[in-house]
């Protein structure tokens, strides 16, 4: 049985992961405006003219301060100012989650948040989530899995999937796919997918052994063929 939105979510569309309305804010950022959020502050103005606001966000350890436009998204502010290009953009319309980012420990739709309601935030990219140049569990598990394919859509998929973990420290193959529908690959089929992410979980608890995609695969194949053999 599927679960009810939170109040969190935007109820447009089916995936659970359109997450948007960052802190009690529209589904649109234009609501924001509307509803003098964040930026309803005092403006000033870049040389060109356009009214700006300053922020302060710490991203993938470092904190910045920096003057934006009002209508700025969280995206195009990690990409354009601060050259965080491993979030990538893929549709700008909350559709496939390649943008995905965590804000303040939760996974958002990066191109579906201003940047003014990151003021006073933290984010963290898929730049960031390596530690001492170790890859996290679940890169690892991607790469081991075969997880992907272009890799267009790899970043978001890992940032989404370890906020599944998160939630989620032992999903069941119908939970991971509950838990990244709203990323979606036009590649893989999502098995290997998932594969990762339950290998990833097993990892992070400690109870999964060193096992690849292929040997996975070729033990499959066994047990149908002698399945097969038998019949």
């Amino acid at each position: 049985m599927r679960r009810p939105f939170p109040t969190r979510w935007c109820r447009r569309g089916s995936g659970r992961r359109r997450r948007v309305g960052w802190r009690g804010l529209g589904c649109d950022p234009v609501d924001t405006l509307r509803a003098g959020g964040p930026v309803s502050r005092a403006t000033r103005t870049l040389q060109r003219g356009g009214p700006v606001t300053q922020i302060n966000v710490r991203v993938d350890g470092v904190s910045y301060t920096d003057d934006v436009e009002p209508r700025t998204l969280l995206v195009h502010y990690l990409r354009e100012q601060l050259g965080k290009v491993g979030t990538v953009v893929g549709c700008d319309t909350s559709n496939c989650g390649a943008c995905t980012v965590h804000l303040d420990g939760a996974a958002v739709k990066s191109c579906t948040v201003l940047a003014v309601q990151a003021d006073g935030g933290e984010v963290t990219t898929i730049e960031g989530i390596a530690q001492d140049g170790e890859l996290h569990p679940v890169q690892k598990a991607f790469h081991e899995m075969h997880g992907l394919q272009c890799g267009f859509c790899t970043p978001g998929m890992i940032m989404a999937s370890i906020d599944l973990l998160r939630e989620n420290p032992d999903p069941s193959e119908d939970e991971v796919r509950e838990g990244i529908e709203g990323n979606l690959c036009r590649c893989t089929g999502y098995q290997n997918i998932v594969r990762a992410v339950q290998h990833a979980a097993g990892q992070m608890a400690g109870t999964t052994t060193e096992t690849t995609a292929t040997e996975t695969t070729a033990t499959e194949t066994t047990a149908t063929q002698t399945a097969g053999a038998q019949a």
